[in-house]
């Protein structure tokens, strides 16, 4: 259970802190509710270009790492598709320091073209590495594109090409920060061995003065039903094929999620998942395998993927897992199996609770998704999770016509 005190400034900010009387350490969290979703889709990598932008200073503060370290903290960031975090952990006395930086980048980014043109270059080199240039880079991106037609989950956050980075000018960067990273946009969560109405007034004395900046954004548009099964086939300079198959499910706020995500546990909940068990170690057809589900908050995706031994078609992967899924629409999952991966979920949010960075991130997030108190009702909507769950979510949902195949050929 995560105690917690919830404020809205005048200028639109959420904060939300947390007492943590356990831990010597200050955990500072600022969720921006912009990532890839809010992209244009001729502009796409910006919410990533600006977690990087966002570390090369301000015009009171040229070099951002420099103050975090001088108070012997460390920070980082993350983009995904559907937000941008930034955090920072240092000794709870020097809590305002993390708080002056945030507060003092939020507004007063000083964006350069000639920083503007370095970090252009740094994402582009991370795109070609991390995409183009090793093996499976562009599994996912391929994925994605099948899977989606509308929906702006259709690229990555890295962005759709590099070209939409390259092309970048000093203008659109600028109008990005002015319609996105501003106090109505943002979450700031907050968790330390502290009073909560202390924390609620440092966090106003540095957030109150930030004037908001109201900008109008454009819908996102809502993926249609899938209808007819997708399938791509590609060629690469790969060790091995792989065979992964995507089924559109429901948003990160719905019931079903709970279902989703203790399903794919049971398929591929480390060595003793069925996954591994029945076609890693039985049938000897995959040399490894997963199931997984995006977590997006709006629908998203659950995926299976298995890299195959040498002498094994695709056709016999997909065959396999055709199996799986009519195993768990047809046939009741054991109790066992069941209990497992409901305690393995009970077991991983108590000790995450341990951990103060963990507790305000998790602030931000659960506030982020419009429901606040999930994050301390999550294990029970596990728990009540039945064996008819399940199997209703597996006929509703693993169904050929809501299928999107993507075929990895290693190049012979």
């Amino acid at each position: 259970m995560i105690p917690y005190t919830r404020k809205t400034l005048p200028n639109g900010l959420t904060v939300v802190v947390n007492r943590d009387r356990a831990s010597k350490l200050a955990a500072v969290n600022i969720l921006y509710r912009v990532g890839a979703r809010n992209e244009n889709p001729a502009r796409t990598g910006f919410a990533h270009l600006f977690e990087h932008l966002m570390f090369r200073g301000t015009r009171a503060v040229e070099n951002f790492d420099l103050p975090v370290q001088m108070a012997s903290g460390d920070n980082n960031a993350f983009t995904n598709n559907d937000y941008t975090d930034f955090y920072i952990t240092l000794p709870k006395d020097n809590l305002e320091t993390a708080l002056w930086l945030e507060s003092d980048r939020m507004e007063g980014l000083d964006i350069t073209p000639a920083k503007l043109e370095a970090e252009k270059k740094v994402v582009i080199e991370e795109f070609r590495q991390r995409y183009l240039n090793q093996p499976y880079g562009d599994q996912t991106m391929l994925l994605r594109a099948l899977a989606y037609k509308v929906h702006p989950y259709r690229w990555a956050a890295i962005g759709l090409a590099t070209d939409h980075i390259a092309g970048a000018t000093l203008a659109d960067v600028e109008s990005f920060y002015r319609a996105h990273y501003r106090p109505s946009n943002a979450i700031l969560s907050i968790s330390a061995d502290m009073e909560e109405e202390r924390m609620l007034e440092l966090a106003e004395k540095w957030f109150a003065p930030l004037a908001d900046h109201p900008s109008e954004t454009a819908a996102i548009p809502q993926e249609p039903m899938q209808t007819q099964a997708r399938r791509q086939e590609v060629e690469r300079d790969v060790p091995a094929s792989t065979v992964t198959i995507a089924y559109h499910m429901c948003a990160r706020t719905k019931p079903d999620f709970y279902t989703a995500d203790l399903v794919s546990d049971l398929l591929s909940g480390g060595d003793s998942g069925r996954l591994y068990t029945h076609l890693v170690k039985e049938r000897n057809l995959l040399s490894s395998v997963n199931a997984y589900i995006t977590g997006d908050v709006d629908p998203g995706l659950f995926v299976f993927t298995g890299q195959l031994l040498p002498g094994v078609t695709p056709e016999a992967a997909e065959a396999a897992f055709r199996e799986e899924i009519e195993a768990l629409q047809t046939t009741a999952a054991t109790a066992y199996e069941i209990e497992k991966v409901k305690n393995k979920f009970e077991a991983n949010t108590l000790f995450g609770e341990l951990n103060v960075m963990n507790k305000a991130m998790n602030l931000g997030f659960y506030e982020m998704l419009g429901d606040l108190s999930l994050i301390n009702r999550e294990v029970d909507r596990y728990r009540t999770v039945t064996d008819e769950d399940i199997r209703s979510f597996s006929r509703r949902t693993l169904r050929p016509e809501n299928s999107s195949t993507l075929i990895y050929n290693a190049r012979k």
